[in-house]
């Protein structure tokens, strides 16, 4: 039997957000996986400007779910103070977590 637990790669899969319609179509397709790997290419512009909601829809929608998802974003801080903020805040969230590389994402995910 394999123990390993399925990470889904948004980009692998297809799957970008750009809109919150978006977002629940990401969460429909993580149905089996243990959680979802998204990068910075899988984002949108806007999901870093938090004053356009899309990162606060973004991460209720997957807390809500209890859906674990990892967001690859090397340098937070590039995106401005609130943003860092936010990836900062989420360092140690049980479903939600920013971090630095894939291999640290997946490490995280497969846990």
């Amino acid at each position: 039997m394999n123990d390993e637990r399925r990470v889904l790669v948004a980009s692998e899969a297809g799957i970008s957000i750009r809109t919150v319609r978006d977002v629940t179509d990401a969460i429909g397709a993580c149905f089996g996986a243990e959680g979802i790997l998204f990068t910075e290419e899988d984002l949108a512009p806007e999901f870093f400007n938090l004053r356009s909601g899309l990162a606060g829809e973004f991460l209720q929608k997957f807390v809500n779910y209890r859906l674990r998802v990892a967001l690859v974003v090397p340098h937070p801080e590039a995106h401005g103070e609130r943003f860092k903020e936010l990836a900062y805040e989420h360092r140690t969230h049980p479903l939600v977590r920013f971090v630095h590389s894939r291999a640290e994402a997946e490490a995280w995910l497969r846990a």
